[in-house]
């Protein structure tokens, strides 16, 4: 697949072929490449809890509202993103680099989830990334390192639908040439 081709078509998915399962080496392949992303002085912050079983997928649940859990509750394979506290915007010492301070790790996370989708939706894979959840709940429910927070939650599977590409505004209204 042409990578505009993969920009124009893909979808946010948000019910799964319940019929097809995702294999570990096809997962491997799409955080490979979205570790390829590139990242705040190649700090690399973003990181991948690969939710596969039924047993943790249930928890993964009891951390989502009701319409989050619907989408992933029907994906063989959840990717809970994760970022490295306290390193991405730092210098050496400590002290922030920019006046952005911080804010620049969910820039990297995007970067990286986007990559993610991408690859997946290559590989034939349909993904929902997903914000909203129980902040307390869900890194203690994954055990997610001290050092680390989650920065998204992303559904993957085979979809079993087509949405159709949502209304975007006109380019001339958001771009602007100086």
């Amino acid at each position: 697949m042409e990578l505009k081709d993969a920009v124009y078509s893909r979808r946010s998915i948000r019910v799964y072929d319940p019929e097809k399962s995702v294999d570990r080496d096809t997962v491997n392949a799409i955080l490979a490449a979205a570790q390829m992303a590139p990242s705040w002085k190649n700090s690399q912050t973003p990181g991948y809890i690969v939710v596969e079983s039924p047993e943790m997928k249930e928890k993964l649940l009891s951390a989502l509202p009701a319409y989050n859990a619907r989408t992933v509750s029907t994906a063989p394979v959840t990717v809970v993103m994760t970022s490295k506290k306290n390193r991405c915007g730092y210098e050496r010492d400590g002290s922030f680099t920019t006046k952005k301070e911080d804010r620049w790790e969910m820039f990297d996370a995007g970067v990286a989830c986007q990559t993610l989708c991408l690859a997946a939706w290559d590989l034939g894979l349909g993904t929902c990334i997903m914000g909203i959840y129980d902040e307390e709940k869900l890194p203690e429910v994954l055990e997610v390192p001290a050092d680390r927070y989650v920065t998204a939650v992303v559904s993957l599977g085979y979809p079993a639908e087509t949405p159709n590409a949502p209304r975007r505004r006109e380019l001339s209204e958001k771009v602007r040439y100086v």
